[in-house]
């Protein structure tokens, strides 16, 4: 931390940014609550593992009791377990903030438990879609009065969750042929999440964001070919458009865009071109996913290559480096699809082994060190 800190001092310097006299007033701040801090990140470890525990043994805790329990009882229980954690939250959110955000977030996982819970003591309607949108209904609320991190995160997960459970509940014999709109919708969801963090706009909610599209991008955009594949496959293009598919397609469309201008603004602009991009997949896909020969379809690996390329370039372009490294991922898994796919099964058995260890080796060295030198080009635009 202190030699990060002197380096960046040192830069800002050369640069005239600052002036000697300021940056060694910046260094005295630091050095002077570095002590306090020092166990930071243990502290925020024990934090995050001590919640999960916490959360998992109380759910453990009243699943085992459960059945020897009276419905009044059950349903006391289920008060507690959602009260107890937010008031632990609002007892200790002045000493020690980091904790009451644990507690807050233990008490919003609880809500969605209790949710449920309740439900199958008086019996209600068996559409678990609803609890769903009351559990995200509840972290809403928790977001709008305390402003923490894990409501946020939480709401960005449990409302997707909804639209795709409420898609599966509706629509019982079109859930095949809605696969493709679904996972493209969660692939242009996943740009928007990563997307939220950029250098004019941080903050815990954004960081939280960023880091579930950078989870979930890749998979998505797997999941998304393959199931568009087996739509062209099976139903043909022609399917998509029928009439009971328009609506879920303005929503897998319009709702990441809509989302990408509330909290990107103009720079959303960004997210329509990867909305073409993602809709070009269907010009492009297999139409057999599943089979290896039948991947040889060249437009795809040049649309996908054109997508990791777009990926880096966007992150260069805003000085996100995770995007970059997302990007150089993207493309080094086009290329591992396309040496399966379109060169090793016309090479013998040695000569294909050997191959693959050449590109994993080789290739691997070179990707590594373009992506070293495309952050250390960005860190310079940046300066």
């Amino acid at each position: 931390m202190a030699d990060t800190l002197q380096k960046n001092l040192d830069r800002w310097i050369s640069a005239g940014v600052l002036d000697a006299t300021t940056a060694g007033r910046i260094r005295s701040f630091e050095e002077t609550r570095g002590a306090g801090e020092r166990l930071r990140w243990p502290v925020l470890l024990a934090l995050a593992l001590g919640g999960l525990l916490l959360g998992a043994g109380v759910l453990l805790f009243v699943a085992a009791h459960w059945d020897g329990l009276t419905p009044g009882s059950r349903f006391a229980l289920v008060l507690l377990m959602v009260a107890a954690f937010p008031v632990g939250g609002a007892v200790t959110s002045e000493k020690f903030p980091a904790l009451s955000t644990t507690f807050h977030a233990i008490g919003t996982v609880c809500l969605g438990a209790g949710v449920f819970l309740a439900a199958q003591i008086f019996n209600l309607e068996a559409n678990w879609t609803n609890g769903i949108l009351l559990w995200a209904f509840g972290a809403l609320m928790g977001w709008l009065l305390l402003r923490k991190w894990p409501h946020a995160m939480l709401l960005a997960l449990l409302v997707p969750t909804w639209l795709v459970g409420r898609w599966f509940f509706v629509s019982e014999q079109n859930w095949e042929r809605g696969g493709a709109f679904i996972w493209e919708g969660l692939l242009l969801l996943s740009l928007t999440y990563l997307s939220a963090r950029t250098v004019e706009r941080e903050s815990p909610e954004r960081k939280a964001l960023a880091s579930i599209g950078g989870i979930a991008l890749l998979p998505c955009a797997i999941m998304a070919v393959l199931m568009r594949g087996e739509l062209a496959r099976g139903y043909g293009q022609a399917a998509v458009a029928s009439t009971p598919f328009v609506l879920p397609w303005l929503i897998a469309i319009g709702g990441p865009l809509c989302l990408a201008l509330l909290i990107r603004g103009r720079a959303a602009w960004m997210n329509g071109v990867s909305t073409l991009w993602v809709l070009g997949l269907a010009l492009v896909a297999p139409h057999r996913s599943f089979l290896w020969n039948d991947w040889d379809v060249m437009g795809f690996y040049v649309w996908a290559a054109v997508g990791a390329v777009g990926l880096i370039a966007w992150g260069i372009a805003e000085r996100r480096r995770e995007r970059i490294n997302l990007g150089v991922v993207a493309f080094a898994l086009t290329v591992l699809f396309f040496y399966f796919s379109n060169v090793m099964n016309k090479l013998g058995r040695a000569e294909s082994l050997v191959g693959i260890g050449v590109l994993l080796l080789f290739g691997g060295w070179g990707l590594e060190r373009l992506r070293r030198l495309l952050v250390a080009r960005m860190q310079e635009m940046a300066s």
